[in-house]
């Protein structure tokens, strides 16, 4: 490709960006309607939930318009914990803080972060541990489009598509983790990697409805 013609292209990305930025600005407001969300099963994959209360000061620090944050046990004893902030469109969308954030400065240590191609999206799995305790974790961020990294640049992109296709920016950091015992890795991993297909299944049908506001 000369460089002539890829001036040319990165003025047509630049011009389409803009137009979409002022069309996004002269669009009536949107709205959330998160009671679908609210409803997620309690049952997922054959294990049971229970609610887990946040605290202000963390609800306050994420700055989430909606959080959803539970135990869910099987009948082997090997829970698995969901946490699920949802950002609307007026709020940007995206996560006010990253796991990684969340996690230091709650005083765990991040031992290893590897991403997980899930096939579909990517995922991105840290070890983390706190006084002897070490737990494995996996998360993404999600939009009503489906999965993606939390990268900067994937947000981006995914906000791009979906505001052309529904005018909609919204997302949500998707986490799970579950106690990683002493060579117990694969069972933890494996766990995890099947509890998340059964949410997505579930998230697919609970997604939050957005609508203009009267």
């Amino acid at each position: 490709m000369s460089e002539r013609t890829s001036s040319a292209l990165l003025f047509l990305i630049f011009l389409a960006v803009g137009a979409l930025a002022w069309s996004s600005q002269i669009r009536p407001r949107l709205v959330f309607d998160t009671s679908a969300l609210t409803n997620l099963s309690e049952q997922i994959g054959g294990w049971e939930s229970s609610d887990l209360p946040m605290p202000e000061n963390i609800e306050s620090m994420l700055r989430a318009d909606f959080n959803i944050q539970r135990t869910y046990n099987n009948n082997l004893g090997k829970p698995v914990w969901l946490y699920l902030g949802y950002y609307g469109t007026e709020r940007g969308g995206k996560p006010e803080h990253r796991p990684k954030v969340c996690y230091e400065a709650h005083g765990w240590n991040i031992e290893t972060s590897t991403p997980r191609d899930l096939g579909e999206y990517q995922a991105t799995e840290y070890v983390v541990e706190k006084a002897s305790e070490r737990r494995l974790v996996l998360f993404w961020f999600r939009s009503s489009r489906g999965n993606t990294t939390l990268s900067s640049s994937h947000i981006a992109w995914d906000h791009v598509l979906n505001r052309v296709e529904t005018g909609r920016a919204d997302g949500s950091l998707v986490r799970l983790s579950t106690p990683l015992l002493s060579g117990q890795e694969v069972d933890a991993r494996s766990r995890l990697l099947y509890f998340a297909e059964q949410l997505n299944k579930e998230l697919e049908t609970r997604w939050p409805v957005e609508k203009t506001a009267e």
